[in-house]
């Protein structure tokens, strides 16, 4: 009897979006970014290292997949 495993499609793969890819997908500038990650209301960014912050791309998809349903 063979095991069965999830197929990759089933589950969203986790990306680390550094703040172009983010801004180029949201179409949002450095400040407006920033500005409702303070207000809770985008993502928040995780610290990388001394001076970069990255986005998880699973979290970034699915705020913008939201934002579409609200137009619905």
């Amino acid at each position: 009897m063979s095991s069965q495993t999830i197929a990759p499609a089933l589950s969203p793969e986790h990306r680390i979006l550094r703040r172009a890819e983010v801004e180029a997908k949201t179409g949002f500038k450095r400040a407006h970014i920033y500005s409702l990650m303070k207000e809770g209301k985008f993502p928040k960014a995780m610290r990388l290292g001394v001076r970069a912050v990255g986005w998880d791309s699973v979290e970034i998809e699915q705020w913008i997949a939201d934002r579409l349903n609200e137009r619905a």
